[in-house]
């Protein structure tokens, strides 16, 4: 059983790699459109593809976001999301990544939009999809709470892990710059 935990521990951190490597060629594609952008100065149409610029650099967000929160679950902590707790906090990470992505889609779509008046439907739509989902997301954080207080002991674990990997983390700082971090409580 050990076996197969440590082969899922292995695809999930091959996985979390992937979702790194899209995000290092996505960065790469936003500076390409970026540069060409202003080589070829600034114009009506400059405005659009730095926009479009933007929203591959959002989608290049998700993919790294995406990818730390994978290697901070699954790898790092070796957690199991079956808690209330960890799937708000797994779901949260992931949804305000989405939600501002699809936000700055819908920014995209309405600079677009400017171009054929027609289009402007469905720039509405995604920002009102973008509404109901954070819509959604707020009632399934208020929800998940009362499900988290029959379960305080997961919450507490939960919390001592954070703890724990900051500590981590804050003593590698030090060794490196050797600065004292600074955590507010």
């Amino acid at each position: 059983m050990k076996s197969v935990h440590f082969l899922f521990t292995v695809v999930h951190a091959l996985m979390a790699l992937l979702f790194a490597l899209v995000s290092l060629g996505l960065l790469w594609i936003a500076i390409g459109k970026g540069w060409s952008t202003l080589v070829h100065g600034f114009n009506e149409e400059s405005t659009l593809h730095m926009v479009e610029a933007m929203g591959v650099l959002a989608a290049a967000v998700v993919a790294l976001q995406i990818s730390q929160t994978v290697v901070e679950e699954e790898v790092v902590r070796d957690a199991s999301i079956a808690g209330p707790t960890r799937v708000r906090r797994f779901l949260s990470r992931f949804l305000v990544v989405v939600v501002v992505a699809l936000a700055i889609e819908a920014l995209i779509a309405t600079f677009k939009g400017q171009e054929a008046p027609d289009n402007l439907i469905y720039s509405a739509a995604l920002m009102a999809g973008v509404g109901v989902m954070l819509f959604g997301w707020g009632m399934f954080v208020h929800l998940n709470r009362s499900a988290e207080e029959l379960e305080p002991d997961a919450l507490q674990e939960a919390t001592q892990e954070d703890d724990e990997i900051h500590a981590d983390t804050d003593v590698d700082t030090e060794k490196d710059t050797g600065a004292t971090p600074v955590r507010a409580r």
